[in-house]
């Protein structure tokens, strides 16, 4: 068994072998903590029967843990110059194939089938953080079948993922992600951990998919919508959000008259509202305007 990636002396060796250059672009910063990556695996919940989905190997770090944790592992790496790379520290492991793509414009769906029959599958990542919400966002809407997601990420954004109404945390995000999975953060990352170090502080999130919402709405669409125009301007009441809202078609009078039909104050905020709420905002308008048709 060759040593570890975990290993600062490893990582920089094999950097220094390859001439690699950090990519400002694709935000990479490797971890060197054998801790944290412990505890990825272990908030991860891999065990011998899961296919994991791993997102940004960089080096092949996390890739060599979760290849001794799981059946099988796919790796998507978007970097070429990291492919040779993790050919090398990835030598030993038969269950790890690596794919050169962009997850965004990754057919998942057939990769699901392809490695593990269209059942469930766990995604452990440790993405550059300009792209974390698009890529979480992305799994979730797509409908993949992910049975969890455990990401790092800039410590603010796991704590807007999972706070609550009331909070200066809460916001469209928040929502977003609580309508798909249940978070909880699994361990806070100190910039040391990695190399380079980042500015700000990480944490591991951990979000466990839900098999259905935990409210039900008629338009999805419409109450994400909602939900965005809602927290597009804070100071504002939910009333005065909504009506300027250019991608919605409601006027003051109809909202207020929703309001009332709902006992809610002319003068609530959205960031008052809870999920359940949106929910009943959104079913509200779509019956007032199926009604009106």
């Amino acid at each position: 068994m060759t040593e570890k990636l975990s290993n600062p002396k490893k990582t920089i060796e094999v950097i220094q072998k390859h001439g690699f250059d950090f990519q400002k672009k694709f935000g990479q910063n490797f971890l060197i903590d054998p801790h944290v990556l412990d505890k990825i695996i272990a908030a991860a919940g891999i065990t011998k029967d899961d296919f994991v989905l791993e997102i940004g190997p960089g080096i092949g770090t996390m890739t060599q843990y979760l290849a001794e944790a799981a059946r099988e592992v796919t790796a998507v790496e978007i970097d070429r110059n990291l492919i040779p790379i993790l050919e090398e520290t990835l030598a030993e492991y038969d269950n790890v194939t690596v794919i050169n793509q962009d997850i965004l414009k990754l057919d998942l769906e057939a990769l699901s089938q392809e490695k593990n029959g269209g059942r469930l599958i766990k995604v452990v990542a440790n993405l550059p953080y300009y792209i974390t919400t698009p890529i979480i966002m992305g799994l979730y809407e797509s409908h993949v079948p992910v049975s969890s997601i455990t990401v790092m990420v800039q410590k603010e954004v796991a704590q807007r993922m999972q706070a609550g109404p009331g909070s200066k945390d809460y916001g469209a995000l928040s929502l977003a992600v609580q309508y798909y999975a249940s978070p909880y953060i699994a361990a806070n990352v100190p910039p040391n951990c990695f190399m380079p170090r980042p500015n700000v502080g990480s944490a591991v999130i951990h979000l466990e998919s839900y098999q259905n919402p935990p409210v039900s709405v008629k338009d999805e669409k419409l109450m994400f919508a909602l939900i965005r125009a809602s927290f597009n301007q804070r100071r504002k009441t939910l009333l005065n959000g909504l009506k300027n809202a250019s991608d919605l078609p409601f006027g003051k009078e109809e909202l207020m008259e929703t309001f009332t039909k709902l006992g809610w104050k002319e003068t609530v905020r959205g960031e008052q509202l809870t999920l359940e709420q949106f929910a009943q905002l959104s079913d509200a308008l779509t019956e007032r305007h199926r009604a009106s048709c």
